[in-house]
């Protein structure tokens, strides 16, 4: 009797008119030299041994759903006609039941990457399936069978340029909307002229042009010791007043809540969740100038301010921590501490479960399982001879966690959500908008530079995704940043699925360190989604990202218990 075999058998499993299914799956079978009564199987022999072709189509078939799917688009070019066409392959995968779940997806990730690969990437169909055969059958044992469905969608006049990944340049030039955000990134520093001429490629005459126009629609101000130094303009409905010192604020009015922000739009998002503001500005001639801005949330006096500076520099993390200190020391009454504004999602490609979206909100607070901590900041990262990656990182997590569980009781509700609309009526302009939904594209590194767009994930069948009709999702689990993975998309990725990460900012480990310095007990992020990276790459989610966030703050305030 021969011996058997596992072999990697593909089989059909569906065809209509646009669509074509196929299965590859791990079987034992007879060997080539044992009789077979099925004339319809092609076993395959030299350089592919081991991959078996059944022609006929499987009836019935897998009960089980699939344990994680992933999808993606191609163009082709028809060669006869020379006409392109937009096809969807979407990939199922059923793992052995040895396996662990929570090794799957990266394991899932990592076919798929050498399956896309640039350099080889298969250029008709048979090679398509051959590859994924041969990478099951080769260098990827843990699969029990992949389902790929291949469907044509539609006929397109260009294909579209191959997208790569590219850090945004150093120097533009200068524009109306370039030059506001330098001002609004200095914010509460005024900025010079000079400073701002190096940050651009124009001459000084094209940003002192730019200058004029903005002051004219009453967007910015110079200064009055300094006519080339230039401010933000809060706006005609804002309470300023500039002061030498910080007022004395008697201990009943004294602000119990301090919210933090990095960005200028971050702050008016927060603003205009407050009733009874006003803003107090201390200008500095030597250091950072101060603004704070105090006002009510439900019952709370609150207090916000917005950092001088954010970023990846060793300047900008001194900053950071010294204006928080400032902050926590100056209103001493301050119980709770929200660090506020936007973040960039983990995108987890085959599970929906913990993929997080653009315009989604991610509430700080630890995983379930393993180690406790809502922050999380990576100082290092290197990459062992076995290609094991070690990370060299430092976590801060509150003693109280009752902010994060008011944040657990709002992820089962969407109350959260009328403070959006209450707030976006008095802010101007469409820039607190939802953006349009075709407008959240993802992406997969899959190296050298290179980006392949897949699909979101999707909901079980019978659910829907709520973020196909606009609502956002608020997430619960841990924020992370640091330079040792935040420029490597494959770092970053690792880090976020090792350590639980559903959300990145730009570094804001200095602010939480002085948080905790400052013994306070209370405190949480809460980042609303802009991009994949760290917030700061997609202009166009910012603001709305901003505002969501700045929602879930306002309906957390309102759930604390008054202090006394």
């Amino acid at each position: 009797m021969a011996e058997k075999e596992e072999r990697i058998v593909m089989t059909p499993k569906k065809k209509t008119g646009n669509s074509t299914t196929l299965a590859m799956e791990r079987k034992v079978i007879a060997q080539a030299g044992e009789k077979t009564k099925k004339t319809s199987l092609h076993v395959a022999g030299g350089e592919h041994s081991g991959i078996v072709i059944n022609k006929e189509v499987e009836v019935g078939g897998e009960e089980i759903p699939a344990h994680l799917c992933l999808e993606f688009r191609v163009f082709l070019v028809n060669a006869n006609s020379g006409k392109h066409a937009q096809e969807k392959r979407v990939l199922s995968y059923w793992f052995k039941q040895q396996f662990p779940a929570v090794q799957r997806p990266r394991y899932a990730q990592d076919f798929f990457k050498q399956l896309v690969s640039p350099t080889d990437f298969p250029r008709d169909y048979v090679g398509f399936i051959k590859k994924i055969m041969k990478l099951m059958q080769l260098s990827f044992p843990m699969f029990r069978k992949i389902e790929v469905e291949l469907t044509q969608e539609k006929e397109i006049e260009n294909i579209p340029d191959r997208p790569m990944s590219a850090e945004p340049s150093a120097c533009p030039e200068a524009s109306e909307e370039k030059v506001l955000d330098i001002i609004e990134a200095s914010y509460p520093n005024p900025i010079t002229l000079e400073v701002m001429c190096g940050n651009f490629t124009s001459d000084e005459s094209t940003v002192r042009q730019i200058l004029s126009e903005l002051q004219l629609k009453k967007k910015i101000k110079a200064m009055e010791n300094n006519l080339n130094a230039f401010t933000r303009v809060q706006g005609d409905k804002e309470n300023i007043t500039v002061v030498k010192q910080m007022p004395k604020v008697e201990a009943a009015k004294q602000p119990t809540i301090a919210i933090i922000t990095g960005q200028y739009y971050e702050k008016m998002a927060v603003d205009a969740m407050m009733t009874n503001r006003q803003t107090f500005v201390r200008y500095a001639t030597v250091g950072e100038t101060v603004a704070y801005t105090v006002g009510d949330i439900g019952s709370h006096r609150c207090v916000v301010t917005k950092l001088p500076m954010t970023g990846h520099s060793r300047e900008a993390s001194i900053a950071s921590g010294s204006s928080t200190t400032r902050l926590l020391g100056t209103f001493q009454a301050v119980e709770y501490v929200f660090i506020v504004g936007v973040g960039g999602g983990v995108p987890h490609y085959t599970d929906y479960a913990r993929h997080v979206r653009l315009g989604d909100v991610v509430l700080a607070a630890p995983n379930k399982d393993g180690p406790r901590f809502i922050y999380q900041y990576c100082q290092a990262a290197e990459v062992k001879q076995s290609g094991e990656v070690v990370f060299e990182t430092k976590s801060w997590c509150p003693p109280e966690l009752s902010l994060q569980l008011i944040g657990e009781q709002l992820a089962m509700a969407d109350s959260w959500q009328k403070n959006y609309m209450t707030a976006v009526e008095q802010l101007d302009g469409d820039a607190w908008a939802r953006p349009e939904q075709e407008t959240d594209k993802l992406f997969m590194s899959i190296g050298g530079g290179d980006l392949i767009e897949v699909g979101h994930p999707t909901p079980k069948p019978g659910t829907q995704d709520p973020r196909a009709d606009g609502t956002p999702v608020l997430h619960i689990g841990p924020v992370a940043a640091g330079r040792g993975v935040a420029l490597d998309d494959q770092l970053r990725q690792e880090f976020a699925y090792k350590n639980g990460i559903l959300a990145y900012d730009s570094e804001l480990d200095s602010v939480v360190e002085s948080i905790y310095g400052n013994r306070k007990d209370h405190y949480m992020l809460i980042r609303g989604i802009a991009d994949y990276k760290d917030g700061t790459r997609r202009k166009e989610w910012q603001h709305y990202a901003a505002l969501m966030a700045a929602s879930v703050l306002k309906s957390v305030v309102e759930k604390i218990e008054p202090v006394g």
